[in-house]
């Protein structure tokens, strides 16, 4: 797909706080937008109405602006285009390129196993050619329940993922996947490509469980006569066991390692290098460095362990480096967080506006990991 500006997009779901992995994602879009002179749009897939949250939406986009991802556009909601999905659906519906399912998902399978089929959805399709347009669009109008599904054709799908190279599935073994539930909501995959094209993105950079999820949107796309963007599927985090990254590793949400005094710099430059490097022994960058330095065709196709060892290592050299104008507030602000205020000090330390308090700062900064231990390293010095 050609475009004179590329953009690209970072679709969060409301359904939970930023984790690291969505975070890298965000991360790794912002880097590619900011290098190319292009534009990140921010969209909330806020579509699932009985899990997303307000409070979710707010931790989200704090989370960005603590990482200082800042976006261009939005931030967009999904669910403000759900009329125009259902359109897009309906189209296809018009054009032949989908069809009415008034079965029983139940009793397709059933129907399926008996007869040895793979695809529950080969019975639908079978059914729908044997009631015939006319006859299912009269159903349909008389109220009768249905759900809409695309009509997946013969051939293959390919793309040229931008991390993984050529990538092809056979449209055999695609199901013809619904597009439009019974209640007249759209699946997942109709809406994204609708919000993608409406937003003209060029290119789509996202997590490599997103793959089996490409082939369908690309049909979509094909089917619906609009440009197909350009794919890459970054690698996923690892706990240090070699599974995917999760709670029971540890903090997983952005906010955690803030609060454990992790500097958004060292974050950025942590994550950065999860999945990608800038081709030499490089581990320490600032922002424009890796703005400089990113390319997608340097992101690994094999998987990323997240190393805390490694983040609060070059966290610290982030804190070493702090000037003392940050490094007060941010380490007021930890001892604030540990019930340490000012107030709570021995009359005989220094106030945290006297040289001798930013002074102890200075001399305990370089043995410090994080603003938290520089924090427990000067409890004793304060009380």
């Amino acid at each position: 797909m050609t475009s004179e500006t590329i953009r690209v997009r970072f679709p969060p779901s409301p359904t939970g706080y930023l984790h690291v992995g969505g975070a890298r994602t965000a991360l790794f879009n912002w880097l590619l937008a900011r290098q190319r002179s292009g534009v990140l749009v921010l969209r909330i897939e806020d579509t699932d109405r009985d899990r997303s949250s307000e409070a979710h939406t707010r931790a989200i986009l704090d989370g960005m602006t603590w990482l200082g991802l800042d976006w261009d556009e939005g931030p967009f909601f999904q669910s403000d285009g759900v009329e125009r999905h259902r359109a897009a659906a309906l189209r296809l519906l018009d054009e032949g390129k989908a069809y009415h399912d008034f079965s029983d998902p139940g009793e397709l399978r059933e129907e399926a196993a008996r007869r040895g089929v793979g695809h529950p959805s080969a019975i639908a399709r079978e059914w729908a050619d044997a009631t015939g347009v006319d006859a299912a669009r009269e159903r349909a109008a008389a109220g009768e329940p249905h759900a809409i599904r695309l009509r997946i054709p013969a051939g293959e799908t390919a793309w040229d993922d931008a991390v993984h190279g050529r990538m092809s599935f056979a449209n055999r073994d695609l199901d013809d996947f619904v597009i439009l539930r019974s209640d007249g909501s759209p699946i997942y995959n109709l809406a994204v490509v609708c919000d993608d094209a409406e937003q003209r993105i060029t290119h789509v950079i996202r997590g490599d469980d997103h793959l089996s999820n490409t082939p369908k949107q690309i049909l979509l796309y094909e089917a619906l006569g609009w440009p197909v963007p350009t794919f890459g599927h970054v690698p996923m985090i690892l706990g240090p066991d070699g599974k995917r990254l999760s709670k029971r590793h540890g903090a997983t949400a952005v906010a955690d390692y803030e609060a454990h005094g992790i500097l958004p710099d060292a974050m950025v430059n942590f994550l950065a290098l999860l999945g990608w490097n800038p081709g030499d022994e490089r581990e320490v960058m600032d922002r424009a460095e890796l703005i400089e330095a990113f390319s997608m065709d340097r992101v690994q196709k094999k998987s990323a362990v997240f190393d805390t060892d490694k983040l609060e290592w070059l966290n610290g050299r982030y804190v070493a480096g702090l000037p003392l104008a940050a490094l007060v507030p941010s380490a007021l602000d930890r001892l604030e967080a540990r019930g340490l205020g000012p107030d709570r000090w021995d009359p005989e330390a220094p106030g945290p506006e006297d040289e001798g308090f930013g002074a102890l700062l200075q001399l305990l900064q370089s043995r410090a990991r994080t603003i938290e231990d520089l924090a427990e390293q000067a409890e004793p010095f304060l009380v």
